[in-house]
């Protein structure tokens, strides 16, 4: 059993109780009715409202009675930016046309919407008593601009970061802290050993956070969270939303959570983001690399436990893989989640098993206990049936690359297999944004798609990773979308789809750089769907729908915009364990 040190204790005072440990994992021995609970303010070194003074940022924290009797203990601390709740905010109009470079009138916003301040509620979790119980603080933080925190939100850029690890620094006695008196306030029960957690937002803070290697974040747990926010709101150059919120973008999300008391100081802030996002190109810029959490993995100490929903189109599921992907490549320690439900928290799914996993994490790098969770299967994944399957690690490691290629019948069905057509076969379609493109997929028929399908399957063969279709496509005009399905079509012809991706033709040779596109001329175009992990059963047929706008997640120009699909230079790619000819 590890022991804390204690501090300000007394020879003639009882000792207080500390952490017990059994099985590699801490005890519910602690009191949680009996936690001190503390408001206080953090300073962080960030002056995001101008007005030349540093921001502040609002932190409850509730801990173990036991810390006033001289012990010490780590801290699981939550960041959020919706403690305060959120204002109504109008979406961006996304029935518009394309972006045509060279063309003048570019279209304004319209996410202005009703500014009253939301009203702010007592901080609490569904885990605050669990870790109580188990000798662990838990602090609370209002991200900047939000509740009785001052300075601004700005959706994912430097100063939320600095404003969250702000308190990371308190906690390691690097930061002051004052009480609502203004009176100096130290962490002198604090271990100096934090862990993040959160869900969404809640949890892209972490990922933030532990991208600036900041010391005593020992632990993070992301649940459905962002890893990089150009891939939130676009795709490849394409304006796309998250999923249940069309018209969002990052200057909508920071109204919504703008909640400090007084809120006229960051007005041009927020108003620099609507210029700086980049509605009309959709291209990757200054404003998304500032908030690409990606480019400074390789500072990461902390272990990071990952949890994300397989049917979560809201934060997609490329924001796990390829944070889990760079972890791994730089030698972090790794464990990710997978689970079929959407944007939720594990303890909502598979609340028992969560929390032993979740408790071994934290006994592991919170107390420094040896229980071995470095060397256990780093991936959890769960299949369509409801199962939960341990494995060494994700993507299925046995997973390879297949490559099929479309025959012709698009307009109907046509094949998909291994050998395609050789000579030039060219099918079209009729872009109609007002189509969902799941009934587009399901059509027997349609002028709006095209549809290709493999044989029946023999056996079962399961998808892992990252799909990729490569589209030989003409444009009848200078913009269009381009999306692409991943389909399971059963026995008896139902249809679902599986993933999908965007691209928008003009970023085809880079996503930081809009080129024209110069109408009947054939070009290359990949679209990366969102990664998945998924069995197809035997006797169901693996397809690929090709559409223009999809209707959920593009912008939605007026029907009409003709595509054609070269067959010949068409292919999908899906990494495979098992065969699918």
């Amino acid at each position: 059993m590890v022991v804390l040190p204690l501090i300000g204790s007394t020879a003639s005072a009882d000792p207080p109780q500390r952490p017990v440990f059994r099985d590699g994992a801490a005890q519910p021995v602690f009191d949680p009715q009996e936690a001190v609970r503390e408001d206080l303010f953090v300073t962080a070194p960030v002056d995001s409202d101008r007005d030349r003074r540093p921001d502040r940022v609002h932190v409850q924290v509730v801990r173990p009675a036991e810390t006033e009797r001289g012990l010490r203990v780590p801290v699981v601390y939550r960041a959020s930016p919706y403690f305060s709740g959120g204002n109504e905010v109008r979406n961006h109009d996304v029935d518009t046309e394309l972006h045509v470079p060279g063309e003048s009138g570019e279209r304004s916003a319209r996410s202005t919407g009703n500014d009253q301040r939301a009203t702010a509620a007592r901080i609490d979790w569904a885990y605050e008593q669990y870790f109580l119980a188990r000798g662990y603080a838990v602090v609370y933080a209002e991200s900047l601009g939000t509740g009785e925190s001052t300075g601004c939100p700005t959706t994912g850029a430097a100063n939320e970061t600095i404003g969250a690890k702000s308190v990371v620094d308190w906690l390691d006695h690097r930061a002051p802290a004052r009480d609502a008196n203004g009176a100096p306030h130290r962490a002198n029960w604090s271990s100096g050993q934090v862990g993040m957690m959160g869900v969404s937002y809640n949890g892209t803070l972490p990922n933030a956070v532990a991208s600036t290697g900041v010391e005593g974040l020992d632990a993070i747990v992301p649940i459905g969270a962002i890893s990089n926010w150009y891939d939130y709101y676009r795709s490849d150059g394409a304006v796309v939303a998250p999923g249940g919120f069309q018209g969002e973008d990052a200057d909508v999300l920071a109204k919504y959570v703008h909640t400090r008391e007084d809120r006229e100081v960051c007005r041009p802030v927020i108003d620099e983001l609507t210029r700086e996002q980049d509605r009309v190109t959709g291209d990757y810029n200054a404003f998304w690399d500032a908030r690409n959490y990606l480019d400074d993995v390789g500072d990461v100490r902390a272990a990071v436990l990952q949890v994300h929903g397989l049917n979560d189109w809201n934060v997609k599921t490329r924001q796990a893989a390829q944070w889990y992907e760079a972890l791994r490549e730089h030698g972090v320690p790794h464990k990710i989640w997978w689970h079929r439900s959407g944007h939720t928290d594990p303890i909502e799914l598979r609340e028992q098993e969560w929390l032993r996993t979740l408790n071994r994490w934290f006994t592991r790098y919170l107390h420094d206990v040896p229980n071995g969770v470095e060397g256990e299967p780093r991936a959890t994944v769960q299949r369509a049936d409801g199962s939960w399957a341990e494995e060494a690690e994700w993507p299925a490691p046995q997973a390879e690359l297949v490559e099929l290629r479309p025959t012709p019948g698009g307009a109907e069905r046509g094949g998909l297999d291994a050998r395609g057509v050789r000579s030039p076969v060219t099918e079209g379609l009729t872009d109609d944004a007002s189509k969902p493109a799941r009934d587009l997929a399901a059509a027997p028929r349609s002028p709006n798609r095209l549809a290709y399908f493999t044989s029946p399957l023999a056996e079962s063969s399961r998808l892992s990773g990252e799909v990729r279709a490569d589209l030989a496509l003409t444009f009848d005009r200078p913009a269009a979308n381009v999306t692409a399905l991943l389909v399971d079509q059963a026995p008896d012809g139902r249809v679902s789809v599986i993933t999908r991706g965007w691209a928008d033709p003009q970023n085809r040779e880079a996503i930081d750089r809009t080129t024209p596109v110069e109408p009947g001329r054939n070009y290359e175009i990949s679209v990366r769907m969102q990664p998945d992990d998924h069995v197809f059963e035997p006797g169901h047929r693996l397809g690929l729908v090709v559409l223009s706008s999809d209707h959920d997640f593009t912008l939605r120009p007026e029907p009409g915009a003709g595509l054609r699909l070269d067959l010949s230079r068409t292919s999908i790619e899906l990494p495979m364990a098992g065969s699918v000819g």
